[in-house]
C-alpha cells in the first residue's frame, strides 16, 4: 500500500487483523484491544497514514436521511460514547474528540458518505450510549475508532476510518442478528471500497484528500 506522498508502508488496522485470544478463541474486538495493536503497528512500521476499515452500525435518524445498510462512510470527527465523567473538564477528555484526516474529495470521488464515527465497548445500545451518540451527532458506531483515532493523535500519525453499515442499531431487529445476517455482504462492500481508496490515494498528498 503506497500512502500519500513518499514509499513508506501505511499501516491498515480492521479487525479481522486483531490477534485471537487463547482463552476464548475468537477475535479480539474492542478499545483496549485496538489500542495496543495501533500502538504496536506504529512503532513497527512508522507508516505515514493509518487507515481503519471495518463494520458499524447506523441509526434510525441517518436511516430516515438515507442511510442504508451496506452504505460506507469516511468517519470525520471521532468520538468516545461510553466514557461518562461528569466532572467539568475531565467530561471532554471522556468524549475524546479526534478529527480524522479530512476526506471531501476522497467522498466526492468514490461517492462515500462523510458521518461522525462514535465508539463504545459494546455491541448494543443503553439509554446513556443513546445520549452520547445524539450529544455528538454520530453518524455510526463500532468497537476500535475512537481508541485508534487517540493513538494515531497521540503519536502524530493521520487516519482515515473507513467504515461500512452493517445494521441499524436502535431499529426493529436484533442487532446481533442484523450483523451477522448481512456481515459478509457488507465486508465485500467494504474491501471494495478499501481497495478504491487505496488506489485513490497513491501518490497524492493529504492535503489532496
Amino acid at each position: 500500500m503506497a500512502p500519500p506522498g513518499n514509499d513508506k508502508a501505511a499501516a491498515e488496522v480492521n479487525e479481522e487483523s486483531t490477534t485471537e485470544r487463547p482463552i476464548s478463541r475468537v477475535d479480539s474486538v474492542g478499545t483496549i484491544s485496538a489500542s495496543l495493536l495501533t500502538s504496536a503497528s506504529i512503532q513497527a512500521l512508522q507508516p505515514d497514514l493509518i487507515i481503519n476499515a471495518g463494520p458499524a452500525a447506523g441509526f434510525k435518524v441517518y436511516q430516515a436521511k438515507g442511510t442504508s445498510l451496506g452504505d460506507v462512510f469516511l468517519g470525520s470527527d471521532i468520538t468516545l460514547l461510553d466514557r461518562r465523567i461528569p466532572i467539568p473538564v475531565l467530561d471532554l477528555y471522556g468524549v475524546g474528540l479526534c478529527q480524522a484526516v479530512s476526506t471531501l474529495n476522497l467522498a466526492k470521488e468514490l461517492n462515500l458518505k462523510v458521518g461522525k464515527l462514535s465508539a463504545g465497548n459494546s455491541l448494543d445500545m443503553s439509554p446513556e450510549d443513546a445520549a452520547a451518540i445524539t450529544a455528538n451527532d454520530a453518524a455510526v458506531k463500532d468497537m476500535e475508532g475512537a481508541a485508534i483515532a487517540y493513538v494515531a493523535d497521540l503519536l502524530k500519525v493521520p487516519a482515515i476510518f473507513l467504515k461500512a453499515v452493517t445494521d441499524i442499531v436502535d431499529g426493529d431487529k436484533p442487532t446481533a442478528d442484523e450483523l451477522l445476517q448481512n456481515l459478509a455482504a457488507v465486508s465485500a462492500a467494504l474491501d471494495q471500497a478499501a481497495t478504491q481508496v487505496i488506489d485513490s490515494i497513491n501518490g497524492k498528498t493529504l492535503s489532496e484528500l
